[in-house]
């Protein structure tokens, strides 16, 4: 068999193989860097290569965002804040968890991300904290029924549990570029 012949195999069989182990990788990038939301990402899209470029576009889109920790004056404020609130769900709980709303809506501008359309900034906030935005699914979706008075007590008190797990995670993130969730501030729960 000729030289070139084995040479025309040999690259045809690289480039299969990077072929398959480079979509393959990516795959499991970004499933470790975006944990759950990997998996919900594709379930909501029903396609597995449409969810994986929705993923590098939001990672894209982090890169540009200047996102900063919160200066320790602020953090503590927002600290005190998120405890007022907490203590408020006791006799107004659709009033609490919309202050809890407001109050992680709050950080995350400060800290960087566009805020506005709730499905953007789970996107946004997805790539940082992909630990968490699940959570913030859960306490929106529950936010929504209280908006229409058909939340119970049960719902408010686990939607305020879920803003407070995110809200922990951005009054504590500091400079997340890892996508890794940050550590929780106990001050904030």
């Amino acid at each position: 068999m000729a030289i070139w012949i084995v040479i025309v195999i040999v690259v045809v069989a690289v480039l299969v193989i990077a072929a398959v182990a480079v979509p393959a990788m990516r795959r499991r990038q970004l499933q470790q860097r975006f944990g759950p939301e990997y998996q919900r990402t594709v379930e909501s899209s029903g396609d597995r290569r449409a969810a994986e470029r929705d993923l590098q576009e939001r990672t894209q889109r982090r890169k540009e965002l200047e996102i900063r920790p919160l200066d320790p004056v602020a953090r503590e404020a927002y600290a005190q804040r998120w405890r007022s609130t907490q203590e408020r769900f006791v006799d107004a709980p659709a009033q609490a968890v919309d202050e809890a709303d407001t109050l992680v809506q709050q950080v995350m501008r400060e800290r960087g991300y566009p805020v506005g359309d709730f499905e953007q900034q789970a996107r946004d906030v997805s790539v940082d904290h992909a630990g968490v935005v699940t959570e913030y699914h859960a306490a929106h979706d529950i936010s929504q029924l209280s908006a229409r008075g058909e939340a119970s007590t049960e719902q408010l008190r686990e939607a305020m549990v879920h803003y407070r797990t995110l809200f922990a995670e951005l009054l504590d993130g500091g400079e997340a570029t890892t996508g890794e969730p940050g550590r929780r501030d106990q001050s904030a729960q």
